[in-house]
């Protein structure tokens, strides 16, 4: 795995199928979410307004979240 520069900071993206199409993308570190005609499109999408918020609320050097799944009953 490459270095980032310094300038840059690596974080998460979680994208599902929105249910009137396209892409629904969320950052969990910031709480950013955006959308897009397709997967790409979100991304960029929220890379954008993770960048925006961060402007206004900057955070600082954090370790990468722990990314998992869990499961539960089936709900009626």
């Amino acid at each position: 795995m490459s270095a980032q520069p310094e300038h840059q900071r690596e974080l998460t993206a979680v994208l599902w199928p929105a249910p009137e199409g396209g892409f629904c993308a969320l950052n969990p570190e910031t709480g950013t979410m955006s959308q897009g005609d397709n997967e790409a499109d979100a991304l960029a999408n929220l890379a954008e307004a993770t960048e925006l918020y961060l402007e206004e609320f900057p955070m600082p050097p954090t370790n990468k979240p722990v990314i998992t799944t869990f499961r539960i009953s089936d709900v009626a």
